[in-house]
């Protein structure tokens, strides 16, 4: 298992890797305070990990990381402000599910997420769960474990409480 020092040094690493090439070529990455952007209040466990890896970034490459929280719309509002952001390296977006959730769900977001953005870095991962009303004669997948008894919803998501509710109850669920 990995201690909290070693996975931020791997983060680092990782998020870092895509500027090596260019540092032989250009001035070395990087060269300004780094920008990272993220969808929801401070305090979120995605916050939160984003500091872990601004703190991390910054004692490593000697340049500051800053987070920026920007919530609203369900990350939509930080996704936008990176998306319009000069393309140079300074200003990442720092997503989770609701992002690539958020494109299936309006039909004019103003963003694309394989267009607009660049993956850096995997850097946490998050379980899903497909639910059904208990009546619906549903089997299993493969490899699933099914909970038995009543199914209720519970969330660490992402998603704006008013979708997961609505999700919930078209499921049938509590």
């Amino acid at each position: 298992m990995l201690r909290r020092r070693q996975f931020q040094q791997l983060a680092a690493g990782a998020l870092a890797l895509p500027a090596v090439p260019r540092v032989t070529a250009a001035q070395a990455y990087p060269a300004q305070p780094v920008r990272m952007v993220v969808g929801f209040a401070a305090g979120q466990a995605i916050d939160i990990l984003a500091r872990l890896i601004a703190q991390s970034l910054t004692e490593q490459l000697g340049q500051q990381f800053i987070v920026e929280n920007k919530p609203g719309a369900g990350g939509n509002v930080a996704a936008d402000g990176v998306a319009h952001s000069p393309a140079d390296g300074y200003t990442l977006l720092v997503i989770g599910a609701n992002n690539p959730i958020n494109s299936t769900l309006y039909a004019n977001l103003g963003i694309d997420l394989l267009r607009d953005f660049a993956p850096v870095a995997g850097i946490y991962r998050i379980f899903q769960v497909m639910e059904v009303n208990p009546a619906f004669p549903a089997r299993p997948f493969p490899n699933s474990s099914p909970t038995p008894g009543p199914i209720q919803e519970r969330s660490t998501s992402p998603l704006p409480a008013p979708v997961r509710w609505r999700m919930s109850r078209a499921s049938g669920s509590r």
